[in-house]
């Protein structure tokens, strides 16, 4: 792998005055919070073997922000929240053999091997269990999913829509919000991909099952039932998960789910102890922000079919593993 230089780098982690961005972390585990002008600025390109450059993460954005633009043309839009995590740093050649602590920062180079993003729009606002959701478009990019040692091919993107929960900054993705595998070999066939999701995304579906889960509720017992057999579920075999709903939650995150569960100040039981499956999939949603960049989209959209899963057999009076 080589990499095209674009500037001298200084690490600059964004400011807080930014009033033009979206605040809050949509995910936290080991990421740190850059601004777009870093990325353009500041960080080198990754090339393949044949020194053909990758879409930067800085492209990806762009284009993204474009297509927005384009879509919701006539309202006011945030700037990008960009989050990113492995950095992999270097030094130019004339650097070599220097101490650490003796280098110039020209003399160091820097990117960032995953990067995910959101661009939310303030005016475009649903209400959902008296919580404020704002429409919210993003996307992750993973080059450690990139063979950076052969010639350039097609490249991979994970592109979503879906709102964003003004209480907490948790992200709220559909099944059908979300592209887990883009795949293209120019900006104008992402942008394309990019423009075919948001065409395509059901929003009253999707808010109509959100409202719903606000409608059905667990109590004590049962908040303990299905908390029990989402971690049994972990150690199923793969024939024993059959016919039962996909879980992809890991186990710290459900003890973080019963930790929030008595004390989240949004979302924990009532004074009888029961909660609702919206604050049930809050507590889920919240809990997803310590998955990687890698994992967190598909994990926030199994968060959503797992809980839309209860809910139908709680509206249909029908069987479920997790609630039996």
């Amino acid at each position: 792998m080589e990499l095209i230089a674009v500037s001298n780098i200084e690490n600059q982690i964004i400011s807080e005055e930014h009033i033009t961005t979206s605040k809050g972390s949509f995910i936290e585990a080991n990421t740190q919070e850059v601004s777009l002008s870093h990325l353009k600025r500041d960080c080198i390109i990754p090339v393949y073997s044949d020194n053909e450059s990758t879409i930067a993460h800085s492209q990806f954005i762009d284009a993204t922000k474009e297509v927005v633009q384009a879509n919701f043309s006539d309202v006011r839009i945030l700037e990008p929240n960009i989050r990113i995590s492995h950095v992999i740093r270097g030094r130019v050649p004339s650097a070599i053999g220097k101490a650490v602590k003796e280098l110039m920062p020209e003399e160091k180079t820097i990117y960032y091997q995953r990067c995910a993003f959101i661009i939310e729009i303030p005016s475009l606002t649903e209400s959902v269990n008296n919580n404020s959701l704002s429409l919210t478009i993003g996307g992750v990019r993973s080059l450690n999913q990139e063979n950076l040692y052969s010639k350039r091919n097609i490249e991979k993107f994970k592109v979503f829509i879906g709102f964003k929960n003004l209480v907490c900054t948790n992200l709220c993705i559909s099944t059908d919000g979300l592209k887990a595998d883009i795949r293209v070999s120019s900006i104008a066939e992402l942008k394309d991909r990019i423009n075919e999701l948001i065409q395509s995304f059901d929003r009253e579906r999707f808010l109509g099952n959100m409202e719903r889960m606000s409608k059905h509720y667990l109590n004590e017992q049962q908040f303990a039932q299905t908390i029990g057999k989402m971690k049994m579920y972990q150690h199923l075999s793969p024939e024993e998960k059959v016919g039962k709903l996909a879980l992809s939650v890991n186990d710290n995150q459900i003890g973080a789910m019963v930790r929030d569960y008595h004390s989240d100040p949004n979302f924990s039981k009532d004074i009888e102890k029961s909660i609702n499956l919206w604050n049930f999939y809050n507590l889920m949603t919240g809990a997803n922000k310590s998955s990687y960049i890698d994992s967190n989209l598909e994990r926030n959209v199994n968060a959503f079919e797992f809980v839309n899963g209860l809910s139908d057999s709680m509206q249909n009076q029908s069987e479920n593993w997790f609630l039996i």
